[in-house]
């Protein structure tokens, strides 16, 4: 903050209100379209504690473990859902593939791992790019070889 306020302490600058009809280069803050929901309070505003009591009390979370438990289909534990949020992804992959019980097993096993517990949209792509950069697994992974070509032994 100290920093913000000695660079902007260098320019002799003044704030001008200019209403919103005059303004015509409205920039996308003087602009946002839930402005008027954030200004003004709303009377029918949640608590923290309501919704806490509501939360614990909802057999929503009952009502999951009910159906996975019904679906024939699934027969595998639930797996959670991450959000599309890349450091998130990126620990359960440290925790899967490079942590000491990860182990390094490689893009399928690694895969196979985390899809059990977890699931992301594209988690295949990010598991094989993540694997991909792992220093660890290209300097074990066995270099692709060419076979050596079939010589004519010269017999008969």
């Amino acid at each position: 903050m100290a920093r913000w306020f000695s660079f902007f302490a260098e320019y002799n600058f003044t704030v001008e209100y200019k209403p919103g009809r005059l303004n015509v280069v409205a920039d996308a803050l003087s602009r946002r379209p839930d402005f008027e929901t954030v200004a003004k309070p709303n009377s029918e505003t949640v608590t923290v504690a309501v919704m806490t009591s509501a939360v614990s009390s909802s057999t929503l979370h009952d009502d999951v473990r009910r159906a996975y438990a019904q679906d024939a289909v699934s027969g595998d534990t639930p797996r959670v859902v991450i959000p599309d949020d890349t450091d998130l992804r990126l620990r359960i992959m440290f925790e899967y593939q490079d942590a000491p019980l990860g182990g390094h097993r490689g893009r399928e096993k690694t895969f196979l791992t985390v899809s059990r517990d977890f699931y992301w949209p594209r988690q295949y792509q990010f598991v094989r790019k993540y694997v991909r950069a792992c220093e660890v697994c290209q300097r074990v992974k066995s270099s692709p070889s060419l076979r050596a070509p079939l010589q004519s032994t010269g017999y008969g």
